[in-house]
């Protein structure tokens, strides 16, 4: 177990560290319906993740058990595919970094966000944790160590709370904030935000390169 703890940690930070969501959840809780909203797609953004995870660890539990120290050729071409997967989106985040001088482009759906209710930011947050490919793609390379990892229920189960618990660490930790501190939090939250417009697609070219190296590399590990 503390094996596959060690394989799905930079997958969890990797979630953790995505500026969209982060983003979203900096605009609802400044928009008016801040507290509401905000926890809606908290708990839609947790509920994408688990659901994910656990969907992957089911499918990758499929696979055809075998000894502990053979090779698993099936895993790990199915890693080395997710992690050319992650790489392609690493290059098309970098190509779409903004120009010197340019404005970084935003999703339009941001501006909704001010009108929006805890339903819809449930519904949102589900979305960017379980559909957003980057997210999805993190989610299932996780989900593939689970599962061929030969653990018992209880131990999977613990593993995804754990990958759970860190994936979902950064909108938690502005969220819960802002429900116990708001007007401290805001102009934090407004700095915050400025920086990951600009540095938005830098940071996920960036993070998709590195865990896209090391799953080509676990994959490689694996026959």
């Amino acid at each position: 177990m503390p094996q596959a703890i060690g394989e799905v940690l930079p997958l969890a930070v990797g979630i953790a560290i995505s500026p969209i969501p982060i983003i979203a959840a900096i605009l609802m809780l400044l928009s008016p319906k801040a507290r509401s909203t905000s926890v809606g797609f908290l708990l839609g953004w947790v509920l994408g993740i688990v659901v994910a995870v656990v969907v992957f660890t089911l499918l990758a539990g499929i696979l055809p058990a075998t000894d502990p120290d053979a090779s698993k050729p099936v895993a790990g071409v199915i890693k080395i595919i997710l992690g050319l997967l992650l790489l392609l989106l690493a290059l098309r985040q970098w190509r779409s970094r903004p120009k010197s001088g340019q404005e970084p482009a935003l999703p339009k759906w941001m501006d909704a966000i001010d009108s929006m209710t805890s339903g819809r930011g449930l519904g949102l947050g589900f979305i960017l944790a379980a559909v957003n490919p980057k997210n999805l793609l993190l989610a299932a390379s996780a989900g593939i160590v689970i599962g061929t990892a030969g653990l018992s229920a209880g131990e999977a189960a613990l593993v995804i709370a754990i990958f759970t618990v860190i994936a979902a660490i950064s909108v938690f930790i502005p969220v819960i904030g802002y429900l116990v501190a708001a007007d401290r939090m805001r102009a934090p939250l407004n700095a915050l935000r400025g920086w990951l417009v600009a540095h938005n697609a830098a940071v996920m070219a960036v993070l998709l390169l590195v865990i896209g190296v090391v799953m080509i590399g676990k994959g490689i590990g694996s026959f």
